[in-house]
């Protein structure tokens, strides 16, 4: 091979370039400034949109002995008439408050509705809030995105930390009572959040809010309520309304395999085996027992109990649904009529 036939950094056709690892580089600059640069200019962007519009959040909640303690967390404003968004475990059964904010001020809130089963809570304050955040669009989000968290974690007010989308899809099991629900598309997230970041932001890097950060799971792993058309409703609802109606029909049940032939038919691969019908409950009256295979639900498929789960909403209350379940080897179409869902159900 003739080496000399290859362009040395000498020849006129590299003349001004440089092929040493330092070429392009300013007198003083690390490798990786650059982009360290870049990525510092996108979290401080973020950091200064946001952390005006964060309040950190006090309330005294009433415990079950009788006694009162304080609560503390943070909140996003959202609206230019003064909600902010919450999660509903951080003012509990509180329904008031106060709200500080880092430009000093500091203004009282009442609670305006509070969903524990979304674990979302809608504050409004009592005097002045600093411009709404932008809320965006959870569904757009895509695993290993920038994301930026602000919030009041340990009391300390205005803090800001940044990570990516470690996945998404999370489920998150939510108790109310004797009522379990489970909040789907959660977001995980590896920005550190610590307690007290509940109720506060997470942002993509356009500085858009697309969840609402709820719990840490472990060392790297943060929660976030999304920013969906499903929580749009609930935020909705808390705002007109003060709570969130749901419907319920009564069974409890586990995903199962469908038979080849069926799943070759229905194009799905699992439905949901009725382990459990409450006595009296509307699946009882519709004549669904334990053991029946749940194939589909108003039309729909039912691959797991989510899948109901989003039907329960408070336009199914009283209204037919048809449900087709495999029983003994024979499909049965059946009509629950879901009822209003209540603390004591």
């Amino acid at each position: 091979m003739n080496l000399e036939a290859f362009p040395t950094a000498n020849d006129s056709d590299l003349t001004g370039a440089s092929l040493s690892p330092g070429a392009g580089r300013r007198a003083g600059e690390r490798p990786g400034d650059a982009a360290l640069d870049a990525y510092s200019r996108v979290v401080t962007s973020v950091a200064a949109e946001l952390t005006p519009r964060v309040a950190a959040v006090q309330v005294g909640r009433r415990l079950s002995d009788g006694k009162f303690a304080a609560g503390a967390g943070s909140a996003v404003v959202f609206t230019d008439d003064g909600f902010l968004l919450t999660n509903a475990h951080v003012v509990g059964n509180a329904d008031a408050g106060r709200a500080a904010f880092s430009d000093g001020t500091v203004t009282a809130f009442h609670v305006a509705g509070t969903d524990p089963l979304s674990d979302l809570a809608v504050l409004r304050a009592d005097g002045a809030t600093p411009p709404p955040a932008r809320l965006g669009e959870a569904g757009d989000l895509v695993v290993g995105q920038l994301v930026v968290a602000v919030g009041n974690p340990l009391g300390l007010a205005g803090s800001v930390t940044a990570g990516v989308v470690s996945a998404l899809g999370r489920s998150l099991p939510i108790r109310a009572g004797r009522n379990v629900r489970v909040i789907d598309d959660v977001v995980q997230t590896d920005a550190a959040l610590n307690p007290g970041n509940s109720g506060g932001a997470l942002a993509t890097a356009d500085g858009r809010v697309v969840g609402i950060n709820t719990a840490v799971a472990g060392i790297g792993v943060g929660l976030a309520i999304p920013i969906n058309i499903t929580s749009r409703q609930i935020i909705s609802a808390l705002i007109r309304e003060g709570r969130v109606r749901r419907a319920w029909i009564g069974l409890a049940s586990t995903p199962a395999p469908l038979p080849p032939v069926l799943a070759d038919r229905y194009r799905q691969r699992q439905g949901v085996r009725i382990v459990e019908v409450v006595p009296g409950s509307p699946a009882d009256r519709a004549g669904l027992r334990p053991g029946d295979l749940l194939l589909s639900a108003a039309g729909g498929a039912v691959p797991d109990a989510q899948a109901l789960q989003r039907l329960m909403l408070a336009a199914a209350i009283g209204r037919p649904l048809n449900l087709t379940v495999l029983r003994s080897g024979a499909l049965v179409d059946v009509v629950a009529v879901p009822a209003e869902l209540t603390e004591a159900d």
